[in-house]
Parts: structure tokens; sequence; C-alpha cells
């Protein structure tokens, strides 16, 4: 079981205890984080990453036990990732954490390292794929945690998974807790949705398994969304595609970019939108939203997603 407790530190910072069956782990978070997510999960896995994306993969150490996963949003206009996560990078070593991965958005490889790592989704974690920064530890054989810091230009957010072996902890019985999927808008929903959560899923755009062809005709998200791009200027848009797990994950990879690219076509040609808000990526069956095992699973997971971004 995950406890948290606050107390005040020096510098105006809360250290956020997490109890667990190793020493305790304290972490220095600005003032006023507030959960927005934490689960525990017995028996389970986690795959920490232990380098940047290769251009094909991301290296990773698989720990098995027990799985601590904790999300935070902070009000922090003026902090950048680095500034935040730099404190709990010294309290880290000096807890006597080693240092594995500690990595920028480019280079921890982008867009690829933030879909081929774990990421809990929106509203819990919120990920700036132009801004953000990652850390991976260990302390010992088998600890392990990833701490990943990112902002949405208002609110900062920071993810902590941490991982005890198995047999560090006695033995208990949790409660499996569900990880929140990423919202799918309605049309009329597609603006509160985005302004809330950051992306949407696009639940009017149907695709056939390796398909990527959207049939002629109108689509009545992706008209809400150039409204909402419209009405604000300083933004743009980001399309990431997701494919079932048929096939190898190059070729999902590629089928998914040309899902997200059939979107981006049709806001660029019928809304006259500037190649420079519409931009599309794809991720292949990294980041489903639901079992693979099923039809119903594979049907919900072949999904086009728009992302909001500020303007560069």
């Amino acid at each position: 079981m995950t406890i948290i407790t606050r107390r005040r530190a020096s510098a105006a910072l809360w250290l956020l205890l997490l109890a667990g069956p190793a020493a305790a782990l304290d972490l220095p978070l600005p003032s006023g984080a507030q959960v927005t997510f934490d689960a525990t999960e017995e028996g389970a896995a986690y795959h920490l990453p232990t380098g940047r994306w290769s251009g094909e993969a991301l290296p990773t150490r698989r720990i098995d036990g027990t799985i601590d996963r904790t999300a935070w949003r902070i009000a922090a206009r003026d902090l950048t990732p680095l500034q935040i996560l730099d404190p709990i990078r010294e309290a880290l070593e000096a807890e006597g954490w080693d240092i594995v991965l500690d990595c920028e958005t480019r280079g921890c490889g982008g867009f690829d390292f933030r879909f081929a790592t774990e990421v809990l989704p929106a509203p819990a974690m919120y990920v700036d794929l132009t801004d953000y920064r990652f850390l991976s530890a260990t302390r010992g054989d088998e600890e392990a945690l990833g701490l990943l810091v990112s902002s949405d230009g208002s609110d900062a957010y920071v993810q902590l998974i941490r991982a005890t072996p198995e047999g560090s902890a006695p033995a208990q019985t949790v409660p499996a807790q569900t990880t929140p999927t990423p919202a799918s808008a309605a049309p009329d929903d597609l603006a509160a949705t985005l302004q809330a959560t950051g992306h949407a899923i696009l639940s009017d755009l149907d695709f056939a398994s390796g398909d990527a062809a959207l049939p002629a005709g109108s689509y009545a998200s992706l008209d809400a969304l150039a409204d909402y791009l419209a009405a604000n200027p300083d933004l743009r848009v980001l399309f990431v595609g997701h494919t079932d797990a048929t096939g190898s994950q190059e070729a999902n990879r590629a089928l998914s970019r040309r899902r997200a690219e059939a979107a981006a076509t049709y806001l660029r040609d019928s809304h006259d939108l500037p190649a420079a808000r519409v931009g599309a990526e794809g991720a292949g069956y990294l980041a489903p939203v639901a079992s693979n095992l099923t039809e119903d699973g594979r049907n919900r997971n072949r999904r086009v997603e728009a992302v909001i971004l500020p303007l560069s």
C-alpha cells in the first residue's frame, strides 16, 4: 500500500514521503503539489529505461515485484522541468540511489522515447513532446525508479514509478486499480476535452485492420478541431496514429503514421491550415487503450489521437 504524507521543509518545499519496504524515499517537490494518481500493484513488472532511444528500440531492464505509480500536478508556471528535477536528483543521490539515465527531450529520443516508456495517461500525467526530462535510478541489486517531468504551460507534472523486488516486503493483497485511458471525445465535446486533458481520441475516424485511408466525406471531430485551432492561434495539433498488435512494430509504426497523416491532410486541405500548425507521428502498438487479445480491444486500439501543443 502506498502511503503519502506531507511536511514542511526548507526553501518552501514539500517533502513527499513514500513509505516502502526499503529505506524511505523523500522527494522534494514544489509547494502545492497535488496527487493525480496513486496505485500499488503486487506481482507486477516495470521496464526501467536504461538508455536513450537507439533508433529502433528503447533499452530497458525488467524489475519484477511491487510497482508503485504516483503522479502529481503542480501549479508552477515559472518552473522548467529541469528546475523541478534538479532537487529531486540531489535528494535521490543523498539517499544512496545511483543515476542510470538522466536526459532531456532530444537526448532521450523525443517522440519515440515518450511512446516507448510507460506514461500514465491524461489527466493524471501530461507530457509535452517538445519539453520533458526523464531520470532513472537504482539502489542495490533490484530496487529501481523512473521519474518523468513535464509541463503543459501552466501546470507541471511529475510521474514516479518505483519498483521494489519480490520478497522485500510482507505479502499483502492489493486490489487492482484501473489506469485511466485517454479521453474519447464526441465532436461537440472536443474543445472541452482538449482544454481539460491536452489530447483526445477522434472517435469518428475508423480504420480497418491494415488500412490507413479516410473515406471521402466530412469528419465532425476534425472540423471541430479546426474551429478550436482557429479560436486558439497560439496552439498547434499533433496527430498520433495507433494500431493493434497485428504484425511487426516497424510495420505498425509506418501504418500508424499514415493514419495520422490522413487526419493531418484533411485538416490542411479542408481548412487551409498551415503545415506548421499540423503534424503527424505514429506510435504503432506501443500505447494500447485496450487488450489486443480481443477483437473489440483491437478495434479500439486502431485510432488517431489529437495532441494539442504550443505553437513554437
